[in-house]
């Protein structure tokens, strides 16, 4: 036999070996899959790629291969991630509004193989998906210029949901209103209260009058319908395009770099990664003097730096409050256990809402 026929036997004989741990490997991703849709986690997920292709290259020894590994892990990891957005197709996700809405549109981008499904307002979406009704929901956190979305914290506080993850979104306003509508004509726009605040500077310098609606895509599909000529609304291009509407002037967001935090909310929380920095906390204190302050520093002195700590009402005492903290560090770590049980001497109710790896920015 040859040195060649040597050869292609060797690779016959390896494939062989290969095809049922293919196989298996492609059972594994069915299961991630399945684990994502319960969840309502992302196919995309670049640091978890990243780190597979650092430490699987330190499995090669020739160094002449190392790269061809690589490119073999990229195809590896790309037949998975099309195999898993097969078998997420018709995903149910939730969000707030009509077609076109900031969170239609950054659903479709975290959920490219899901089916959209807008709801009235806020609480109808998350209901949806508490119900059972839909897979998960993407609901607005906070926004860069117009602050907290309180209405969500509030279900947060109040729901059953987990976030499993946040990505953020660049907003971009624009003024949109039926066609051949000039700026000149404009005497009232409308909009959700959150974008009607993010272009205050621009509304008060051309003189507007406002009103609110409970989405901006909402506002365009009023306007599209009103035909009216002296009113517009604030929104996405998407949701002009969507509704048939122009674009008079874009970007009038006073601020350029206008961010929404989206949160992802699904009926089980994702289990515990090494690799989650990020956790978000709900609690309220006793009624104790300093019980705030010893909270907080409970939570300093175990390792983990706040980013955030605000204060909502409960609705069901007066003047009696829950406090939502962002926090840096793995809350499902030892530290992160002994962290939670300090905070029993000092807090009454206490709930995890979410743990994660960092925001995304999409």
């Amino acid at each position: 036999m040859s040195n060649l026929d040597e050869a292609r036997k060797s690779i016959n004989e390896i494939d062989k070996q290969m095809a049922p741990l293919f196989e298996a490997r492609m059972d594994a991703v069915g299961r991630i899959a399945d684990y994502k849709r319960e969840h309502g986690l992302s196919v995309e997920d670049s640091a978890r790629e990243q780190k597979l292709r650092e430490s699987n290259c330190k499995l090669i020894r020739n160094d002449d291969y190392k790269s061809y590994y690589v490119s073999f892990q990229n195809a590896v990891m790309d037949i998975s991630k099309s195999y898993q957005h097969r078998l997420l197709d018709g995903m149910r996700i939730a969000f707030s509004g009509a077609k076109g809405a900031f969170a239609d549109i950054t659903a479709a981008k975290i959920f490219p193989d899901g089916e959209q499904i807008g709801f009235r307002d806020f609480k109808a979406a998350y209901d949806s998906v508490a119900r059972g009704e839909c897979d998960s929901v993407v609901l607005p956190l906070e926004n860069s210029v117009g602050g907290d979305v309180g209405t969500v914290m509030d279900l947060c506080f109040f729901g059953t949901l987990f976030v499993n993850g946040i990505y953020e979104t660049e907003i971009i306003q624009n003024l949109i209103a039926i066609k051949g509508t000039s700026i000149g004509d404009i005497k009232t726009v409308v909009s959700h209260p959150q974008a009607l605040s993010q272009c205050s500077e621009y509304i008060r310098k051309n003189g507007f009058e406002t009103m609110e609606s409970v989405n901006t895509a909402v506002a365009a599909k009023y306007v599209s319908e009103s035909k009216r000529g002296d009113l517009a609304a604030i929104g996405s291009a998407f949701a002009a395009k969507e509704f048939g509407l122009s674009i008079l002037e874009s970007h009038i967001n006073e601020s350029g770099s206008n961010t929404t935090r989206f949160a992802v909310l699904s009926r089980a929380a994702k289990a515990p990664d090494k690799n989650d920095d990020r956790f978000i906390l709900l609690f309220t204190v006793k009624n104790i003097a300093g019980a705030l302050g010893k909270a907080v520093s409970i939570i300093g002195e175990h390792g983990f730096n706040l980013r955030a700590l605000k204060s909502r009402p409960t609705k069901e005492l007066v003047w009696n409050y829950y406090f939502y903290a962002e926090g840096e560090g793995n809350i499902n770590s030892d530290k992160g256990k002994k962290m939670l049980s300090s905070l029993k001497n000092y807090c009454l109710d206490i709930k995890v809402l979410g743990s994660f790896e960092k925001e995304i920015r999409i």
